[in-house]
């Protein structure tokens, strides 16, 4: 539980290095930069990956690459404490149907309600944003895009790591190559610029980088010593971490109404992971 919960407050931290940032994207870039000169370390010490599972591993590259970019985006309109808990809430939900619609397994009594939990939490956090004036059509719908796209990462990373062999080698490639197609993206586009920020702020793409692979291999080693459902639904607690991060490293006015949403997103992606 302990370290499922460190990896929780891990993974809510590195998103709030992001969103504190002011050049949101270059730090993304960075941040995963940083987690793949890290693995690159590691590496040479684990197998390749099964051929089979190839296919699997360069499409997770390709869709995490718009996971980070969707990110950055909307943390750009958006508060730590809305757009955290729509992109990480609604992606349990996503996957639910997902898996409901193209697998025929429909959700148990105790998913339906971790569902009608999530989007009413949801829909309670946009309430609250228009009562404050906060709510922008354009970070709402990139966050709930992101959602999107982290249901479909799961997806193909569970089928991915099944067929690798070994799923800390799938995982561990899987953040160098994202780091290589991301960095050289951002050299294209940004340049020179993209070059001064990694001189100057290398410190903080190594910390978060380090957070981001932590907050990852944590669960993965908690699922071999515990029931994966009960790791996969107590990580959900980040959404809780990274609203106490929003109130005192960003300074986010947390209503009681944003509080009562946060907490029913969480309880609604613990009742789907659980039941």
């Amino acid at each position: 539980m302990a370290v499922v919960l460190l990896g929780a407050v891990l993974h809510a931290g590195w998103n709030t290095l992001v969103r504190r940032a002011a050049d949101k994207l270059l730090d993304t870039v960075l941040i995963v930069s940083g987690a793949g000169l890290l693995t690159a370390v590691l590496l040479p010490a684990l197998p390749l990956p099964a051929a089979e599972s190839w296919p699997y591993l360069a499409a997770s590259v390709v869709i995490h690459v718009i996971y980070f970019a969707l990110v950055a985006l909307a943390y750009h309109g958006a508060e730590l404490s809305f757009a955290y808990p729509v992109m990480r809430g609604s992606a349990p939900v996503l996957s639910a149907l997902a898996v409901a619609l193209l697998l025929n397994e429909t959700p148990t009594l105790g998913g339906w309600l971790g569902i009608l939990l999530i989007s009413g939490g949801v829909l309670l956090l946009a309430t609250d944003a228009w009562r404050s004036g906060k709510l922008r059509k354009g970070p709402t719908m990139l966050a709930l895009s992101n959602a999107g796209v982290i249901a479909v990462y799961t997806l193909v990373d569970g089928q991915g790591a099944r067929l690798s062999g070994h799923a800390f080698s799938y995982t561990g490639w899987m953040f160098l190559l994202t780091a290589v197609l991301l960095f050289g993206l951002a050299l294209a586009l940004k340049g020179r610029r993209m070059i001064n920020h990694a001189r100057h702020s290398w410190q903080r793409g190594l910390l978060g980088g380090a957070g981001t692979l932590a907050s990852y291999g944590l669960v993965l080693w908690a699922m071999t010593h515990a029931p994966i459902a009960l790791v996969a639904a107590l990580r959900e607690t980040s959404v809780v971490f990274a609203t106490i991060m929003a109130a005192f490293f960003l300074a986010e006015p947390v209503t009681r109404l944003r509080v009562v949403s946060i907490v029913t997103v969480a309880a609604g992606a613990v009742a789907i992971k659980i039941f």
